[in-house]
């Protein structure tokens, strides 16, 4: 579990301003602003439709922003193409997955390097073998073939193989076992202790609250709180809403 000591000392990576997100005419996201350290787990939190999808896709790039601000590090990043957030050290984990079924687990993670022009990209490919024993095993096999928690684990390796510096998980423990799911958050606690930031979306607001540093709690398109995740997972609104009142 983190708490106040663990948090890492603040300094800005992703800071969000104001931001509005539309869909026909209907807001979606409305004025949200938060921020994200470097090395910091923050968690976004709310009901299906609270628009916390919604504001990961505007940071990524697939959706556009009707107004306000999205930076990386002091970088402005409206009108800058998904691709080249990316390379501005960027990774989108979208719910689903997104991996590339007709491609084998290398080359879904070889795919995630197509920018990169260092000499390191096969250690880091030993490095997600390490984190991900399982993809190891089946590096030669299709992508369609693995199950949803494989699946899962290549979302995120390939995600690791561009070297972000920001992490936006969408979701990560959607229909997967107890067991993948408490797996997949021991390796988003180790991916964090590297010094990757991560910005969190996840319907386990328990495991969500236990992990992150800070949490936001979004309804209906805007926050309704924020504060240290130690803190919120005791708040009385968070544990009635989110925790089943335990």
């Amino acid at each position: 579990m983190k708490d106040d000591l663990s948090r890492p000392p603040f300094t800005p990576l992703l800071a969000v301003e104001g931001l509005w997100v539309s869909y026909d005419r209907i807001d979606a996201v409305r004025g949200v602003s938060f921020d994200v350290g470097v090395g910091e787990i923050v968690t976004l939190i709310g009901a299906n439709g609270a628009g916390k999808s919604s504001i990961l896709q505007a940071i990524s790039g697939m959706l556009p922003v009707a107004r306000g601000r999205v930076t990386l590090a002091g970088l402005d990043l409206l009108g800058v193409p998904a691709h080249l957030r990316v390379a501005r050290g960027i990774a989108h984990v979208p719910e689903g997955r997104g991996i590339f079924g007709n491609l084998t687990v290398l080359e879904n993670l070889r795919l995630a390097t197509y920018r990169r022009r260092d000499g390191e990209i096969e250690r880091d490919l030993e490095e997600v073998f390490a984190l991900f024993p399982r993809l190891a095993e089946r590096r030669r096999q299709w992508g369609n073939t693995l199950s949803g928690g494989e699946q899962q684990m290549l979302a995120v390796g390939r995600a690791l193989m561009s070297r972000a510096r920001l992490l936006l998980l969408d979701e990560p423990s959607m229909g997967l076992a107890p067991l993948l799911v408490r797996e997949i958050f021991r390796v988003i606690q180790r991916i964090n202790q590297q010094g990757a930031a991560i910005l969190l979306v996840e319907q386990n607001a328990h495991l969500a609250l236990e992990v992150a540093h800070r949490a936001y709690i979004l309804e209906t398109g805007e926050i309704a709180l924020s504060g240290p995740a130690s803190e919120l997972r005791h708040h009385p609104q968070v544990l009635a809403a989110y925790l089943g009142g335990a």
